[in-house]
């Protein structure tokens, strides 16, 4: 017989991430303690490093799509105003 596989949840790969961000254990330690692979404990602390700049965006800079689509929007506006 076959066993299913484990889905494991956002916050438990947080939280696995965060200690291995931490240091206070070896890899094999919160394998251990976590019931994962000490691969998963590397690759999902890796992707927490990865992904970690993204959670402070750059808020002074607007995105390129809402500006084009505000600029859009004023050169509607420019031809509304120009025609009689």
């Amino acid at each position: 017989m076959s066993r299913k596989r484990r889905v494991c949840g956002a916050s438990l790969k947080a939280r696995v991430a965060l200690a291995a961000v931490r240091g206070d254990k070896t890899t094999a330690e919160l394998a251990a303690k976590f019931a994962v692979h000490a691969n998963q404990v590397s690759k999902w602390k890796k992707q927490f490093l990865e992904g970690a700049a993204g959670l402070f965006p750059d808020g002074r800079r607007r995105k390129k799509e809402e500006s084009s689509a505000d600029e859009q929007e004023l050169y509607e506006q420019i031809g509304r105003l120009k025609m009689p």
